[in-house]
Parts: C-alpha cells; structure tokens; sequence
C-alpha cells in the first residue's frame, strides 16, 4: 500500500492524478479494464502495491507485471492525432441504442473538445483508425479530393478467380455508383480461404466488403492496416492506442494538403 500521510506534502505542491487515468493515457486500456489490473495486485507505484484511488505524480515510478511503464508526455493543447487500432465487436460512435462497447471508452480525455473519428469501420471490421480533435482535419482527410491511400487486408472464404481480380481493379458498379480497387495482391491463405491486401483512395460506406460482395465473393475477416502514411504495425494491441510521432503528423497533414485553417 502506498503510504498516502508520507506522500501528501508533496502532492501539495504539485497536482497529483489517479493511477487508472495516467495508465489509460498510456494506452494500456479502458479504465474499468485497468482497475482491475489494480485490484488484483499487477500495479506497483515506488515498489509498493497500488490501490483504487491511488494518485501519482510525474515523478512516481509505475510498475505493472514487473514492467515499468513508460510515461507519455502529453499535449494539453494543439493539434493531436491518434492511432487507434480498433477490435472487432466495437462501434465507432459515441453512444450506442443496443450498448455495443464504443471505441471512445478506451481514449484518452482532453481538457477542451472532443476526440473526432476520420472515418468509421463497422462493426465486424477491425484495424486503424485515426482520431483527432480537430474536426477540420478529420473532414478533409474524409473528403473523395485528398484521395488518401487506405489499404485492408482482406480474407476470402472461396476461390478467387482472375477473372474476379481483373473485374474488381476495372470496376464494378455499386448501389451508389462505380467502384473498384486501385491495387489487389494476394497474401497468402490455404485451403478455402484466401488473405489479399487491397488498395481504395475513397471511404465509402462499407466499400470493400461491397465490392467483394457484388462479384459474389464472402468475405469473412477485415482489418485495415494502413491510412495514407500511417501503418498500424505491432502496437498499439486491439482496444489500445498511440499519438502520431511529428514525422508522422507532418506528412499525413502534407497528404490531406491542410494547413490547419
């Protein structure tokens, strides 16, 4: 237990922050996810077991499963980009009628605005997903003129023929109009399914499992791993998240062509 009388003089000087927010800005987790981990013992603050209610300050050393945590220094203002890489079985809005868990649970807060998705993937499609709390940004990365590269990797249950690939590179038209793949590569797969990472420059509602449909493909997994310059990579895991480094920021911001007015 950490011995709160000892530590509150110096807590007075400088404002101290619950333990489970400071390990959810680290991307770790919701924070019901996270106070658990506390109450079963996995977080240590200056080598003492932490509990609910616990605070720390810049200072503290946190430890969970003997790892120690590695604190991000955060934005309080500005522009802020984050990459969250989505689970299946998450709905990308704020609040839901049928109380299906909501990607915003899981993101850090903000002192002023609101966290703003580019975008949306349904329900059954994991991968990145770019939030940002300049609403301006995520309309312009949205709009069909930036023609933003987004690639998926797609498994298909069934045979693809050529003819098919061919088919959905030339074009195919949909409910809404004309649509197809700027690029289709085959990436492996045994028996009756098939992964292939295909490429869009638009985000239409649902387009790529609608365009593996209207061919009379099935498409039974879909992850996006790549927004312009961004790619998802091994972290952050599903259901976490990270702040884009400045390269990063620079270039998708030279991508979109915004100059943030």
């Amino acid at each position: 237990m950490i011995n709160h009388q000892r530590s509150s003089e110096r807590r007075s000087a400088t404002v101290a922050i619950r333990l489970q927010k400071v390990l959810a800005e680290a991307g770790l987790g919701s924070r019901r996810v996270l106070e658990t981990w506390i109450r079963d013992g996995r977080v240590r603050v200056n080598g003492q077991i932490a509990q609910l209610g616990d605070r720390v300050l810049p200072t503290d050393r946190i430890v969970i499963d003997g790892q120690p945590l590695k604190r991000r220094r955060q934005k309080q203002d500005g522009l802020r980009i984050l990459v969250y890489h989505k689970p299946e079985g998450e709905v990308v809005t704020r609040r839901d009628p049928q109380q299906r868990p909501t990607i915003f649970r899981h993101l850090p807060g903000l002192k002023e605005g609101r966290w703003i998705a580019v975008g949306r993937l349904d329900i059954k499609t994991s991968g990145l997903l770019l939030v940002t709390n300049a609403g301006a940004l995520a309309n312009t990365l949205m709009h069909p003129s930036t023609a933003i590269e987004r690639e998926y990797a797609v498994r298909i249950h069934g045979t693809v023929s050529d003819a098919t690939l061919k088919q959905l590179v030339t074009g195919v038209m949909l409910e809404d109009g004309p649509a197809r793949f700027e690029e289709i590569v085959e990436s492996g797969g045994s028996g009756s399914n098939q992964w292939f990472h295909v490429l869009l420059r638009e985000g239409r509602n649902r387009e790529v499992r609608r365009l593996w449909e209207a061919v009379g493909c099935r498409v039974s997994r879909l992850k996006r791993v790549r927004f312009g310059n961004v790619i998802l990579g091994a972290r952050p895991l599903p259901g976490q998240w990270r702040e884009l480094s400045a390269d990063e920021s620079r270039e998708l911001l030279v991508l979109a062509g915004w100059s943030g007015t």
